[in-house]
């Protein structure tokens, strides 16, 4: 690991560059025509039936004529091929829903609402945030309650854009470890026209209980198409879905449930109503009881909804973890998957190879949801380059169905998985934590990641072990990383330039320049790259990983077409 001040420092193969400040970056049918006619009038016996053909044939011969004279001509302006237009969209707030603490069920019927009971008397739950801002000027921001009740106001109205060319230098309003109870919501409006850079991510951490562990999650986006993978029904697995819905219109949300031996047709999946500013429970297990692997597909009619599964592993009375799994990138020929921890392969087999602990192992999972096979190229990324799997690189997943693939015998360390295939799929990972049978030990899910770009807004909350993870895939690239603290400073960034092929870890200091560390602003250029924040705690077998999220967007425009 090479060291770096101020703001960290990375592990080989990243090479850190010294710090340098940074500066602000500006985002940059016509109707079909009918058939004509030609009537010719009746005649009288064979003369007028062989006049009438000889009309016929010189009316054909002229329209041939002009025909052929029309193809000389250059048509009216009306004919010619125009390029479509685009028109510019509005920018709009910026939402991201935080889930709420992680309860434990309490008797429910199948299918319906969640109950829930009070937690252990340890637990926290925590939310961080952080929303980017340039030339002294912060959008208006705030974290809120869902029935909009607020909890903390990160910034007034906006008022005026600074100047074009005012100095950029960046700022950020901060939301640091601040307790939650419930749901909230991280809300930035636009400033000139431009969507808000802000992102949050919640933090729930226990040490006594049945759901004793930690887990962490994005303050995810409202959509109204998602997917999450890794759910499971099984005995001592509880999943409990979670749809919220911040806007003001209601949302009718159907499900698709896919499993191990194809598609799950539950009752009861279609037609949730979620009304606006409230949150819906729904137990997984009343759906698709018994499955061992669950991928879930939420799509939801009028309002976005955001979406995630809490998710809880109990093996007889001994604690096998808590997580939140978060929903990944939509199905695609390519998925890369990274922040992947995989512990000592020779304890992995030991423990694996128990009664009730098969689900401790490290997997990477594949959905598949058309009507064909994948076959699916998987290459696992590490500190020292390309790494083989035991089982091969090379497998193939159903149609309609999850399939898991083995991560067993992989050496420990951090890892980046890169899935292609000429199918589209769902991919997401399973790293575990703790390799002793009957001692509590801790799970979570990662999911699919989005291509780095530029200014990505990544929450790092305070407490524990922090680490960013860096993967480059084909070829090298470069990333800056300025640490964001908790006094509303961006300060000095540093790079790290990454390897082709390989996976860079870079451990969160606790402070930088006498402030809390709470957060990053991230950029990268060169080949792909990806990233995510893993989390644990110190002497306990707790694990979380945070993906990042997209780099807001500038003005976006859509095409127009005109037509009749």
């Amino acid at each position: 690991m090479h060291e770096n001040t101020p703001p960290a420092a990375a592990e080989a193969p990243a090479r850190v560059h010294a710090p340098a400040p940074v500066k602000g970056e500006t985002g940059g049918d016509a109707k079909p025509s009918g058939r004509g006619s030609t009537r010719v009038p009746r005649g009288k016996g064979r003369a007028a039936s062989v006049a009438g053909v000889a009309a016929g044939v010189l009316i054909l011969a002229g329209g041939g004529a002009v025909v052929a004279a029309g193809s000389l001509v250059q048509g009216p302006a009306s004919s010619r091929v125009l390029p479509v237009a685009r028109a510019a969209v509005p920018a709009g707030a910026s939402v991201g829903v935080c889930p709420g603490p992680a309860r434990l069920l309490e008797g429910t019927g199948a299918g319906t609402d969640a109950q829930f009971r009070p937690e252990s008397a340890t637990a926290a739950t925590k939310v961080t945030a952080a929303v980017l801002g340039a030339g002294g000027v912060l959008p208006a921001s705030s974290l809120t309650r869902l029935d909009g009740t607020p909890v903390v106001e990160i910034a007034k109205d906006a008022g005026k854009a600074p100047a074009a060319g005012a100095p950029q230098e960046l700022l950020a309003g901060v939301v640091a470890d601040r307790a939650a109870d419930q749901v909230n919501v991280l809300s930035a409006n636009a400033v000139a026209n431009q969507n808000a850079s802000a992102a949050g991510a919640m933090k729930y951490t226990a040490t006594d209980g049945d759901l004793q562990g930690s887990a962490a999650a994005t303050c995810g986006q409202p959509s109204n198409d998602q997917w999450l993978a890794g759910a499971s029904t099984t005995v001592g697995r509880t999943s409990v879905l979670a749809l919220t819905n911040a806007s003001s219109t209601p949302a009718t949300v159907s499900l698709e449930l896919y499993g191990g031996a194809g598609q799950i047709q539950a009752p009861g999946s279609r037609g949730l109503l979620v009304a606006p500013g409230t949150t819906r429970s729904v137990v997984l297990a009343g759906l698709a009881p018994n499955v061992p692997q669950l991928s879930v597909r939420v799509r939801s009619a009028g309002g976005p909804v955001a979406a995630s599964i809490q998710q809880s592993v109990l093996r007889g009375l001994t604690p096998g973890g808590v997580d939140f799994i978060a929903p990944g990138a939509a199905p695609s020929v390519r998925q890369v998957v990274t922040g992947v921890d995989i512990q000592d392969p020779a304890g992995l087999a030991a423990l694996t190879s128990r009664s009730g602990y098969g689900d401790a192992a490290p997997v990477l999972q594949l959905t598949v949801p058309g009507a064909s096979d994948a076959v699916v190229e998987i290459k696992l990324y590490g500190r020292d380059g390309q790494t083989a799997l035991p089982a091969g690189g090379v497998v193939t997943a159903k149609a309609g169905s999850v399939t898991e693939v083995s991560l067993a015998g992989v050496p420990a360390g951090q890892y980046t998985i890169a899935a292609s295939s000429d199918v589209s799929f769902v991919a997401a990972a399973r790293m575990s934590r703790g390799l002793q049978a009957g001692q509590p030990s801790d799970v979570a899910w990662a999911g699919s990641a989005v291509r780095l770009g530029s200014q990505h807004v990544v929450p790092v909350p305070k407490g524990g072990l922090r680490q960013l993870v860096f993967g480059a895939l084909d070829a090298r690239a470069t990333i800056t990383y300025a640490p964001i603290t908790a006094d509303g400073k961006v300060r000095a960034a540093a790079t790290a330039d990454i390897a082709g092929g390989t996976t860079a870890t870079i451990t969160v200091p606790d402070q930088t320049e006498g402030a809390d560390v709470v957060g990053y602003v991230v950029s990268a250029s060169g080949d792909a790259a990806y990233g995510a924040v893993l989390l644990g705690q110190d002497g306990r077998n707790d694990v979380s990983n945070l993906a990042f999220l997209p780099a807001a967007a500038g003005q976006e425009t859509v095409p127009v077409t005109l037509g009749y």
